[in-house]
């Protein structure tokens, strides 16, 4: 079989990515524009197409005749039409675990961040404010400590249950947030609302679904009770953003802390974006890097492919 990589460069130059055993034939692009045609066209005669953060719509699918194999090299689909693949008989598989440990350690580097206005006040003493003001001065933000406080997670995966056990080391007590709307399923899950109410800081790592996109909004936000700092390492569209600033700016919520956005890459006319060049203490970004450690990229491979491998192999019997 044939497979088409579109996006190598999703990986670092000196990640080896070794062809899996099983194809005949791997292409390989550095980078793909998120245009159909040009898709199409790479991919004609490929039997798997291999794939990050591309997406992949229902007029490519139906225009790939041979395509039996949607590989994605991400945890999530969302940028994928599943319903086009089951159509057409194409199976996708992503790669669910390959990012655990690495994002779950951005998720506290973020977290860490904002309750300590780290990047606020690297900055005063990158541009001479610590030198120049008495300390009274300088301190224009809390530096607010992670023990006792409560910590809500949303979504409780892999990485939600990494989480826990590092906000648990620091001396959090941690919530998990059942489903919106949803009864509790055990003594281990808390109402969702119940959540946004007790925690100090709500942190997401929910798949973005029809139920999950802008799961924070204006109605969420009403319910937190306690001013909380937010930390998004899921996908951007689970969080309204205009919605989001405008609470920080109305100080019913402390800050955010985002690896990912609503429109990406990011540009300035994001409201959290806007935020963040006020400059707001509590305002930290990231660039969609919280699973690209070194080792997770090899992890990723790995695991791409064994997964390459092993469909091939049942293909042919």
């Amino acid at each position: 079989m044939k497979a088409v990589l579109l996006d190598e460069d999703r990986f670092a130059e000196d990640i080896q990515l070794t062809t899996p055993e099983a194809l005949s034939e791997l292409v390989r692009f550095k980078g793909t524009p998120q245009d159909n045609a040009v898709i199409i066209e790479r991919c004609q005669d490929a039997d798997i197409v291999i794939v990050g953060s591309l997406r992949i719509e229902r007029e490519v699918i139906e225009a790939l005749h041979n395509l039996k194999l949607l590989q994605v090299t991400s945890v999530g689909t969302n940028q994928v039409d599943i319903k086009a693949c089951e159509d057409n008989a194409v199976k996708v598989l992503n790669v669910p675990g390959f990012a655990t440990a690495t994002v779950a350690e951005h998720t506290f580097m973020l977290l860490l961040n904002a309750m300590r206005a780290g990047v606020n006040y690297h900055n005063k003493v990158k541009d001479g404010s610590w030198k120049q003001q008495d300390r009274a001065d300088m301190m224009n933000a809390d530096i607010i400590d992670l023990e006792n406080l409560t910590l809500g997670l949303i979504g409780v995966g892999d990485i939600g249950k990494r989480v826990s056990k590092i906000a648990e080391a620091y001396g959090m007590k941690v919530l998990w947030a059942e489903h919106k709307g949803e009864t509790p399923r055990n003594d281990s899950y808390t109402e969702f609302d119940t959540v946004l109410a007790e925690s100090d800081v709500i942190s997401l790592h929910c798949p973005l679904t029809e139920k999950t996109k802008h799961l924070i909004d204006d109605d969420a936000i009403s319910k937190m009770a306690k001013t909380p700092i937010v930390i998004n390492v899921a996908r951007g569209k689970v969080v309204d953003t205009q919605a989001l600033a405008k609470a920080i700016k109305a100080e019913k919520v402390l800050g955010f802390a985002t690896d990912v956005f609503e429109r990406e890459p990011a540009d300035i006319n994001d409201p959290i974006v806007q935020l963040a060049n006020q400059p707001h203490p509590r305002v930290i970004l990231s660039p969609h890097v919280g699973a690209a450690s070194k080792a997770s990229q090899v992890k990723l491979w790995e695991v791409v492919r064994n997964q390459v491998n092993q469909f091939v192999k049942e293909s042919s019997k």
